[in-house]
């Protein structure tokens, strides 16, 4: 019977991680109903696996599956109903630290608010389950440090408006809550709201950059330093006004020097991490292995003429040697 119910969950498994199809039937963490990324899951360090969850009777399926030919590397069984956590509204998952050793969990989410959240935190080697984290009040998953030590957590602060909320941290380590909410020490205390529309990680998963649209104020970038609990907040003036924020994906460069703001195929803000300078893609800022596309514009503009008037003369010569 046992072997009979491994080969079922591996076959239903297998389907998931073959055609990686987007369940809306539970939530996740975030405060609205309807994005599920358990059945997409979140990627590995490496990208060579993904980590998905499955819904089973009484429990919750958590597995590694190979992300080439869809080869289950590791499964497990756990207590209670429980899926990959969504960091934004573009279906961006989170839950992994970047060491891959640690992976967290939570509980879908049927209402908003919720009176408790509970959150299970599982070595990501073996599929072991370490803790089930229970808070009073409405919380979701934020973010996990790189070393996997500290959990960040958006706590929901308003019942009836879900764009209030708090960034708190919690120690893993030692077992507790801090108390001090994470701030940008430069902004005001109501800075932080509105909807997380795309997350992008830099390349070693210390710092997690979200896109929110402001609640109906000002467009912003949060940048979360995950190793040292600090915050900045980013303000996208151009962006205000936009009818378009939903469609707007935020993406980081190989170096991880600067963060795309993108529309579809269009960039139309680039960051530099180093400074959080806001910037046109049109104009290099100085940033090594950035291209000046006015330099480029201005020597193809040459080139058409140089080449114009290299035609002019070889057309002229030709014509001067028809008529001798």
């Amino acid at each position: 019977m046992a072997g009979q119910v491994s080969r079922t969950i591996a076959l239903v498994l297998a389907s998931i991680a073959a055609t990686i199809v987007i369940a809306a039937a539970k939530a996740d963490g975030l405060p609205v109903l309807g994005i599920d990324v358990g059945p997409t899951g979140v990627a590995t360090p490496s990208g060579e696996a993904r980590y998905v969850t499955l819904p089973a009777r009484g429990g919750t399926v958590v597995a590694r599956v190979r992300r080439s030919g869809g080869q289950i590397l590791n499964s497990a069984t756990l207590p209670g109903n429980f899926t990959i956590p969504a960091v934004a509204y573009d279906g961006s998952a989170g839950g992994l630290s970047a060491d891959g050793r640690e992976l967290v969990l939570i509980q879908p989410r049927v209402r908003f608010p919720r009176a408790r959240t509970a959150l299970a935190v599982l070595d990501a080697q073996k599929l072991r389950l370490k803790t089930i984290l229970r808070f009073r009040g409405d919380f979701s998953f934020d973010a996990i440090s790189s070393k996997g030590n500290l959990l960040y957590l958006i706590q929901y602060v308003s019942p009836k408006d879900p764009t209030r909320y708090l960034v708190r941290a919690y120690d893993l380590r030692q077992h507790r809550l801090l108390e001090a909410p994470v701030v940008d020490p430069h902004e005001q205390s109501d800075k932080m709201r509105g909807n997380p529309l795309s997350r992008a990680l830099s390349p070693d998963g210390r710092w997690a950059y979200t896109l929110y649209e402001g609640g109906g104020q000002m467009p912003f970038i949060h940048a979360l330093d995950t190793s040292r609990r600090i915050a900045h907040c980013i303000d996208l003036d151009a962006l205000a006004g936009n009818r378009y924020l939903w469609r707007l994906r935020l993406h980081t460069t190989e170096d991880g020097r600067e963060l795309l703001i993108r529309d579809r195929a269009e960039t139309e803000l680039v960051v530099e991490t180093k400074t959080f300078h806001v910037r046109s893609p049109t104009v290099t800022g100085g940033s090594q292995g950035g291209v000046n596309w006015e330099v480029v514009g201005v020597t193809s503009a040459a080139a058409l003429v140089a080449a114009a008037v290299f035609l002019f003369l070889a057309r002229r010569r030709h014509q001067l040697a028809v008529e001798r």
